[in-house]
């Protein structure tokens, strides 16, 4: 029998394993009176007073205010696409997409984007009060991403927006957009102007200058609803992001509320945006580029058009089959034209009706036409 097999050495290790059993058990209890923690709870909790607060301050004053006297002029946009039942096959109409508008007009004239309604077969319109009314489409102009609808709401619903301007806006004054993002309705978010002067481009590719760059969150949904000033007034029209992922990052944009309060009318008065032209049809940048012109080279001339009875000469073939080109305008009313886009955006500083001067090149020499604009069709 060794040393370690005593009698002694056995019951230290008896005793040893009788405390770690103890440990163990001590451990235990204490781990489920902590996690359970019956101990913790206090019949006498009650709900701790409310610590009265000062009076909002001036600038929350003013944004609530001017949330509260907006908000029942924007609208909820719903668009509708058709579909076939596949039980019954009847073509029924569903929800495709959300959007903003706003309230032009006690007629019931409702300004969005076309963006928003380009591709639906119906749309709904539901108001602050949550009624909700079906849409007909009044006119549009997708050269500048605008839509009139109109829904048959009693006056007594419909709230007019303020019109504000925009020639006379700063950076770094402070706006407001109210929309829908996300289906999310009656949202409010703040910023300010952050640029001025912007030119972005439009569904058919066309540019929309004097466009206002907010840092105000504009996300999906927010498309068409209002942009603010201070005053309540609309600036502009929340139209597009600039985002790498879709959602807000800082830069939207809005079409200015000037520009918005000339289409309108047109819209409402004629169903299209009235836009002035010469008569004529022109090349491609690139074509004209490959050729070696400068200034936008004229295709065609309408016939007894603007630009027939100003003389302007179009391309054509001569009697021995070979291609003559037509005028290349290079100006007009003092502005340089360098491409096509200069030349629409040249166009949208006149009416029709007004008479400008047209410079061109013809054979190499510069010369200059009066023209007297008529509707572009």
């Amino acid at each position: 029998m060794s040393a370690n097999d005593s009698p002694r050495s056995r019951s230290r290790l008896a005793y040893l394993g009788v405390g770690v059993v103890l440990l163990v058990v001590v451990v235990a209890w204490l781990w489920q009176f902590w996690a359970q923690g019956a101990p913790l709870l206090d019949p006498r909790a009650t709900p701790r007073p409310v610590t009265p607060r000062s009076d909002f301050a001036p600038e929350e004053q003013a944004t609530i205010a001017l949330f509260r006297r907006a908000s029942p002029s924007v609208a909820h946009i719903t668009t509708l696409t058709v579909a076939r039942d596949v039980f019954t096959l009847n073509l029924l109409q569903i929800p495709e997409g959300t959007g903003s508008g706003f309230i032009w007009d006690d007629a019931g004239n409702i300004v969005t984007n076309f963006h928003v309604v380009q591709n639906a077969s119906g749309a709904q319109v539901a108001l602050a009060d949550h009624s909700t009314w079906k849409a007909r489409a009044v006119g549009v102009a997708p050269d500048k991403d605008l839509a009139v609808l109109r829904i048959d709401a009693p006056k007594g619903q419909l709230r007019p927006i303020p019109i504000g301007s925009s020639k006379d806006l700063h950076v770094g004054q402070r706006v407001y957009a109210i929309g829908n993002p996300f289906g999310l309705d009656q949202t409010l978010t703040t910023g300010v102007i952050s640029a001025l002067g912007r030119e972005i481009e439009s569904v058919t590719r066309r540019p929309i200058q004097g466009v206002i760059q907010t840092d105000a969150a504009i996300n999906p949904g927010n498309s068409g609803g209002p942009l603010l000033d201070s005053a309540g007034r609309l600036i502009g029209v929340n139209t597009a992001i600039f985002s790498p992922s879709g959602a807000w990052a800082g830069i939207g944009f809005a079409i200015p509320v000037d520009t918005v309060n000339r289409v309108v009318p047109e819209l409402i008065r004629y169903g299209k945006a009235i836009r002035p032209g010469l008569g004529v049809q022109v090349a491609e940048d690139q074509l004209a580029r490959e050729l070696g012109l400068s200034g936008v080279l004229v295709v065609d001339v309408v016939p007894g058009g603007a630009a027939a009875r100003a003389g302007i000469q179009p391309t054509r073939r001569d009697a021995f089959g070979r291609v003559r080109l037509g005028d290349a305008i290079v100006g007009l009313g003092g502005n340089k034209v360098e491409s096509v886009n200069d030349l629409f955006l040249a166009l949208e500083r006149y009416k029709v009706g007004d008479t400008v001067s047209v410079a061109l090149l013809r054979d190499k020499k510069r010369q200059e036409v009066k023209v007297t604009l008529e509707e572009l069709k």
